[in-house]
């Protein structure tokens, strides 16, 4: 019997983490999957002292550590009470541990701020490595103040094929409105050609959406075709207001793990929550 889809969401105890944790249960909902809760805990990389203080109930970092994801679970049940909900606790750097819990999983869920315990690691660390180096899309959660906004899909030339059935998967499960957004900077070659470069992606656009019509007959789609020198900022523009906005990213940062620029300025400066589309 095949095992059951699921949600993975990092979970530190943070007010980040707690905002990820209710969107991912939320979601499960939506989709119909488990929520596994994972906390990592640092602590035995500095200690190995994690035992109860003799003569004081309750003490000792073990305890702690469980407490924490006792936190996260509670937070998950408080919003999807009937969503089945597992935890795990887990020692040692949060990256690794999510990565490979998360292979298979529908997608893994993170605060906006780094994952890393007591210790809080660099802000957005390990959201922004495993963005770029998760096999299953990968959604972080800065605020979420628009749930019943619409969903944002930014689609490059090549049709942005895994963002858009991302987009469309959830606008079915969720009811929302779709908006599907192509951008074309001024100094692109297909924008300077006289009106061939904007019909093309008009065509573009279009058969985009044909596309998601197919992929989500009930969802209500509209797209919008943007001139502006920056990607991001017209995503960014575009989803003002929404409950999420989806990006593709193919991995072509700078750097081996890095996620594209487009991608990466858009986790940055989003204010709502950003699913990032692996392929």
């Amino acid at each position: 019997m095949p095992a059951p889809d699921r949600i993975v969401v990092g979970y530190d105890g943070s007010a980040e983490a707690g905002a990820a944790v209710r969107w991912a249960a939320r979601h499960a909902t939506y989709l119909d999957c488990e929520l596994h809760v994972i906390h990592c805990s640092l602590w035995p990389l500095l200690t190995s002292d994690l035992g109860p203080v003799r003569g004081i109930e309750g003490s000792g970092l073990q305890h702690q550590a469980q407490t924490i994801l006792e936190q996260g679970k509670a937070e998950a049940v408080s919003v999807a009470p009937r969503v089945p909900v597992h935890g795990r606790l887990l020692y040692g750097l949060p990256a690794g541990h999510l990565r490979r819990i998360a292979g298979d999983a529908r997608m893994l869920v993170l605060g906006s701020r780094g994952i890393g315990g007591f210790l809080g690691l660099l802000v957005g660390s390990v959201s922004l490595e495993l963005a770029a180096t998760a096999s299953c899309p990968v959604a972080v959660i800065r605020f979420d103040n628009h749930p019943e906004g619409r969903i944002v899909v930014g689609i490059d030339p090549s049709g942005s094929a895994g963002a858009l059935r991302l987009a469309c998967d959830l606008a079915s499960a969720t009811g929302s409105e779709l908006m599907i957004i192509h951008v074309i900077r001024p100094h692109d070659g297909m924008a300077h050609a006289t009106g061939t470069g904007r019909e093309a992606a008009r065509r573009l656009l279009l058969g985009v959406a044909e596309d998601a019509k197919a992929l989500a007959p009930r969802v209500t789609i509209s797209q919008d075709l943007v001139r502006d020198a920056s990607v991001p900022r017209a995503l960014l523009n575009a989803s003002r207001g929404a409950a999420l906005i989806v990006v593709g990213s193919k991995g072509h940062g700078l750097l081996k793990g890095t996620i594209g620029s487009n991608a990466h300025a858009v986790l940055h400066h989003a204010t709502g929550p950003v699913l990032i589309s692996r392929n």
